[in-house]
């Protein structure tokens, strides 16, 4: 029984089943003989207006409600009314409220898609108002569909402030139709570019070079301005903004100001145009020959400084270059920016004039004295000066002369005795020195010093001393070796050997400092600042001449019977 009762209510819900399903089949279908499918486009009615919605009657069973701002044009105020007819998109016939669910945008927007669609595959332009601002741009209404209008496509240049743009018919041209996701991408800036192409066009084939036109500078860079000429920018560069040396554009021009140019060169293929200012002035270089002589001083303002030299302005439009290596006698290897500064007034001395290649070149230290040609004249070779040591390096001294300039004194002007190696070792840098002008190069602008020459040449304190002569020295040191003697101011040397012809008498010890010493010169060197002594070459020249004089062993008389008669001779003055 329970089998049975199951049954019966098992085929009792199929029935009823059945009949509902039975029941939406036909309402389906009773809508679709109406045109009332979901997913198109149908006919309604405004019955009533509450507060922000509109009721619909679409002719099913319960109406539908829209939002008002979906009837009214973006920036617009919303101008239906009830008994209006209006074209809606049923979205559902019925939702669980039991109403129908339509929508005004939707309605909009399919009957859009298509006309933007051919347009998109025709290149048309469409009209459309830029109505709001999201991330990265704007939305723009297209009569219903909503399209992305990013920054970048707004204008040609970047736009500071949208807001004259907003809520205004503008002409866009389609970038992209995706309708599966319902994205459209539109330009404003491809339909200013292709009006401005045009106008471009018709304003190049016209332009001529040498003309001269009225124009607005739009733009300044480092390098030069833009002017617009009326739809065509041409390129203003710097250097032809003014004769004279122009750092920047914006010292002249200013963005909005009016100007007259005149057109250089117009490239059609590029659409290039080159303008120029300078052109309409008169050019300054012309006749500069006769205007600036060479070897004449001129005054001039300094305008610009580089690595290499400055730029000196003698008039306006017309400049000339001073050479680093012209600027300072003194001052070697130093950047122009120490010598001389931007703005300054300088006396410069034409030095070379170039009117085709439109340079001049300028010195600055022609205008000076030579420190050379001073020192030369008021210190001539052989006069005695004092100086400081301004660097001390491994082949002499510089010392530091009137005029910032100097003098070097070579290793072998050190000292009259001692290697240069080592008598550079008494010197220190800041000393102050005596030295002798040995030589004056104007043209290399060297100046040789000698400071061992200050003291006197020692071999001159000798007399006219030559080989053979007998000498009178004072020993000024004792070594094992032999002696260190002093002639005059000449510092010379006995050696061990030359001490006496006796060999048992070869001995320093037997000699003290300050002892007066004869010895016979036996070599004279002037270039070298030497001579040679030997006391056993004076006794054996003595030997000789008292020999000579008094007899030899050969006649009876003994060695010292003739030495001792020689000695006596001499004691008594004979």
């Amino acid at each position: 029984m329970a089998r049975a009762a199951a049954r019966t209510t098992t085929n009792k819900d199929m029935t009823m089943t059945a009949s509902r399903e039975d029941f939406a089949a036909l309402l389906e279908e009773s809508f679709k003989s109406n045109g009332l499918d979901e997913g198109n486009v149908v006919k309604g009615r405004v019955i009533a207006i509450e507060k922000e919605y509109a009721i619909i009657d679409v002719g099913l069973k319960t109406e539908g409600k829209i939002p008002l701002k979906e009837f009214g044009i973006p920036g617009q105020p919303n101008k239906i009314v009830v008994g209006d007819n209006v074209e809606v998109f049923l979205d559902r016939v019925e939702n669980a409220m039991g109403e129908a669910v339509l929508s005004r945008d939707k309605a909009r927007r399919e009957e859009s898609w298509t006309k933007l669609e051919r347009a998109f595959e025709d290149k048309l332009r469409v009209t459309g108002v830029i109505f709001g601002r999201v991330k990265g741009g704007f939305t723009v209404d297209l009569d219903g569909a909503v399209a992305f209008l990013p920054g970048s496509q707004v204008d040609i240049r970047p736009v500071r402030d949208a807001g004259p743009l907003m809520n205004k018919n503008e002409p866009f041209l389609i970038l992209k139709m995706d309708k599966r996701r319902g994205n459209i991408v539109v330009s404003r800036r491809a339909v200013l570019e292709e009006s401005r192409a045009e106008q471009r066009n018709e304003l190049v084939a016209n332009l001529k070079e040498g003309q001269v036109i009225d124009g607005v500078v739009k733009n300044i860079t480092d390098y030069g301005a833009f002017v617009d000429l009326g739809g065509v920018d041409g390129l203003l560069h710097v250097t032809d903004i003014a004769w004279r040396r122009v750092n920047h554009p914006s010292e002249v021009l200013a963005i909005g100001a009016n100007v007259k140019v005149q057109v250089i060169k117009v490239n059609p293929e590029t659409q290039r145009i080159s303008l120029g200012m300078k052109q309409l002035e008169a050019d300054p270089w012309e006749g500069v020959a006769a205007k600036y002589p060479l070897g004449t001083k001129f005054k001039g303002r300094v305008t610009n400084i580089t690595d290499y030299g400055a730029f000196v302005e003698l008039e306006p439009g017309v400049e000339g270059l001073v050479h680093v290596s012209e600027m300072s006698w003194v001052k070697k290897n130093v950047h122009p920016g120490k010598i001389i500064s931007t703005s300054q007034e300088v006396e410069v001395m034409v030095l070379e004039v170039d009117s085709t290649k439109r340079r001049i070149s300028l010195g600055l230290k022609q205008t000076m004295d030579n420190p050379w040609h001073s020192f030369s004249d008021k210190h001539p070779v052989g006069s005695i000066i004092e100086g400081e040591i301004k660097n001390i390096t491994e082949f002499g001294l510089f010392i530091g002369l009137d005029g910032d300039i100097d003098g070097m004194a070579h290793l072998s002007d050190l000292d009259w005795n001692e290697p240069g190696e080592e008598a550079i070792k008494k010197f220190k840098k800041g000393d102050r020195v005596k030295a002798v002008v040995l030589d004056v190069d104007t043209d290399k602008e060297r100046i040789a010093l000698g400071v061992k020459q200050v003291s006197g040449d020692p071999m001159e304190s000798l007399g006219p001393v030559k080989k053979g002569d007998i000498v009178t020295t004072t020993v000024t040191e004792v070594t094992d070796s032999g002696l260190e003697v002093i002639v005059g101011d000449l510092k010379a040397f006995i050696r061990k050997n030359e001490l006496s012809r006796d060999r048992a008498e070869q001995k320093p010890e037997r000699y003290s400092v300050g002892d007066k010493v004869d010895a016979r010169v036996t070599n004279v060197d002037k270039a070298a600042r030497k001579i040679t002594l030997s006391i056993k070459a004076r006794e054996i020249a003595e030997e000789k001449e008292a020999v000579a004089q008094y007899g030899s062993s050969d006649s009876g008389a003994s060695l010292g019977d003739i030495l001792g008669a020689a000695l006596r001779k001499k004691e008594k003055g004979e």
